[in-house]
């Protein structure tokens, strides 16, 4: 059974793809991701996705519309407002993707979004359910996220680029603020750890 599988980068289209042909579809990516910045980034994501597509899994990819004004007047404002954003980031795309398997006469859609357990998984799921309704389609949808960590290994093994943001630049500055964040937390982890190995070898040594 064809079905369109909107894809947001490589690493996240190898399970679901894999998963999806298990189940009797077969997929062909359709990559409309205006989010992504800057467009350096945007390229070399995608170069990653066709090489993949081309080279392991054998999969046609679609070039669909990336409107970057469009994701300026319609996600940008919501800024720093993570639900919102991304819940018309969704929008944009999936309903992008929906045009496209409504134009090539797919009846399935489905998205890598769904491996993710960084994305806002319940919003995704409502986005794409009313939008493959309104243009007469049926969502495929799956929660893939179990399998992220597979994921994550394979696309290690096969040397693929690994984004460490979402894509957006709120994402990116939200993703930086974690990760210091996170580094500090075991900067103040082993702090605390040397001062109770301290603590102990003085009441030792009394």
């Amino acid at each position: 059974m064809p079905l369109l599988l909107h894809a947001c980068c490589g690493p996240c289209s190898l399970e679901p793809v894999k998963l999806l042909r298990e189940e009797g579809f077969e997929p062909t990516i359709c990559w409309t991701n205006p989010n992504i910045q800057p467009v350096s980034e945007w390229q070399r994501r995608l170069d990653t996705l066709q090489a993949w597509a081309r080279d392991v899994a054998h999969v046609q990819v679609i070039i669909a519309g990336d409107d970057r004004d469009a994701w300026e007047r319609g996600v940008a404002p919501a800024g720093f407002d993570r639900s919102r954003r991304c819940r018309a980031c969704y929008a944009l795309r999936l309903a992008e993707s929906c045009r496209v398997a409504r134009e090539k006469g797919f009846s399935y859609v489905s998205t890598t979004l769904a491996v993710s357990p960084y994305q806002l998984f319940d919003e995704c799921h409502d986005v794409l359910e009313k939008l493959s309704r309104a243009n007469g389609l049926t969502a495929v949808w799956r929660d893939f996220r179990p399998h992220y960590p597979q994921a994550t290994r394979e696309s290690r093994e096969l040397g693929m680029y690994r984004q460490n943001y979402c894509g957006c630049r709120f994402s990116a500055a939200e993703a930086a603020v974690e990760r210091h964040q996170a580094r500090d937390e075991r900067k103040a982890a082993r702090a605390a750890a040397r001062a109770a190995d301290a603590d102990a070898a003085a009441g030792a040594r009394a």
